[in-house]
């Protein structure tokens, strides 16, 4: 794990977009363990209490849950999951369709340019 933070951005904030995007794609399977807070801190070289805020943040959007003793493991709800990707998709395809517009491109044109270079 090589990640690196935005100076202008809250670290905690960047470290749930990260570890939601790797839930997201599946490099951390339904059901998964997580790493401990300090495996990851020492991993990341971040603050513990930074890292236990991200996991809390996961926790409140439901992607991750805490069995006493046992650790943090990722949702086994698919269907939280699949919503998720969607709404990233939707997002991004709008971030990336509004950047296209303003450079002048038809829908046409940005179709293209997905098939061709995508």
């Amino acid at each position: 794990m090589n990640w690196i933070f935005d100076n202008d951005r809250p670290i905690y904030v960047q470290l749930v977009e990260q570890l939601e995007m790797d839930i997201l794609s599946g490099n951390y399977p339904l059901g998964s363990k997580l790493p401990s807070v300090r495996e990851l801190a020492d991993l990341l070289k971040v603050n513990p209490n930074t890292m236990q805020r991200a996991f809390l943040e996961l926790e409140n959007k439901g992607l991750v849950f805490t069995k006493r003793t046992s650790g943090r493991f990722v949702t086994e709800n698919k269907n939280l999951i699949d919503d998720l990707r969607e709404e990233y998709a939707k997002k991004s395809v709008g971030a990336f369709k509004k950047s296209m517009q303003q450079l002048g491109f038809s829908e046409e044109e940005m179709l293209d340019h997905v098939k061709e270079k995508g």
